[in-house]
């Protein structure tokens, strides 16, 4: 395996977009994504559940703690553009880092 700088988790459970599909296809856009960047060295791997549901499809990047929220195709760009090759988290789409407390429940309208 070679070696690698990130580690991204997306979850693709049932629970965050309807049977997963939108998840799965996010997925699929951060693989080509990432892939078009020459030299970045991270790597994603597909989960179930955070348990964190209902605010999907959620990423969490590593080793920076860094949980990501209510994505779509743009912000998956920005968040390998902008965190993962320019080292800048994607702050309107943070809602936790690891180590910082608890999450907090997501506000109703």
């Amino acid at each position: 395996m070679r070696t690698h700088h990130k580690h991204v988790l997306m979850c693709t459970g049932p629970r965050c977009t309807q049977d997963g599909a939108e998840a799965e296809a996010l997925f699929k856009v951060l693989g080509q994504t990432i892939d078009a960047c020459e030299g970045l060295r991270v790597k994603r791997t597909r989960t179930h559940c955070f348990a964190v549901c209902k605010q999907g499809p959620l990423m969490v990047v590593y080793p920076d703690g860094v949980w990501y929220r209510n994505l779509d195709a743009a912000s998956v760009r920005r968040i390998v553009d902008e965190h993962l090759a320019g080292g800048r988290p994607i702050e309107d789409k943070v809602f936790h880092r690891t180590g910082l407390g608890d999450v907090e429940p997501e506000p109703q309208p």
